[in-house]
């Protein structure tokens, strides 16, 4: 089975130059708590670039804790170094990613490293079809002194 069969396709982003208030909103209407930052080239009808995601606990880390004002923007507290995979890559290796970093979300970039999804923990659960792989996976994000990433 491919990543794109289980992902979730055209995720809510922001930019880099947004607000965290309003990528805090993008978490509160999905129900997420992670957003892709992403930058548009050539126009904002292509899919953005991904430059990196910020978190529910970057927002409590690196801008409640750290005392930092309401109005920063998203590329002061970002995390920009995210591991990616692609569409066609086997969710095996997506649930390899998950488990050996410790993530519970990974963004799904095409060739150009264009966002085309995301997989979550959740997507897993819900749509991969080896149960006892997915347990696994779980079992390992769940281990105490991950990366917390994301």
């Amino acid at each position: 089975m491919k990543v794109s069969e289980i992902m979730t396709s055209a995720p809510r982003t922001v930019s880099p130059d947004s607000l965290v208030s309003e990528a805090a909103q993008v978490m509160k209407e999905e129900d997420v708590g992670i957003v892709p930052v992403v930058e548009h080239v050539g126009g904002a009808e292509t899919r953005g670039r991904l430059v990196g995601v910020i978190t529910d606990r970057d927002i409590a880390i690196r801008q409640v804790a750290d005392g930092r004002s309401t109005d920063s923007l998203v590329r002061d507290i970002m995390s920009g170094s995210v591991r990616t995979c692609g569409p066609d890559d086997s969710v095996e290796a997506v649930m390899a990613l998950m488990g050996s970093e410790q993530i519970r979300r990974v963004p799904i970039v095409d060739e150009r490293g264009s966002l085309v999804g995301v997989v979550s923990q959740a997507d897993l659960v819900r749509k991969a079809k080896n149960e006892a792989a997915v347990e696994r996976t779980v079992e390992q994000i769940s281990q105490p002194g991950g990366s917390h990433q994301n």
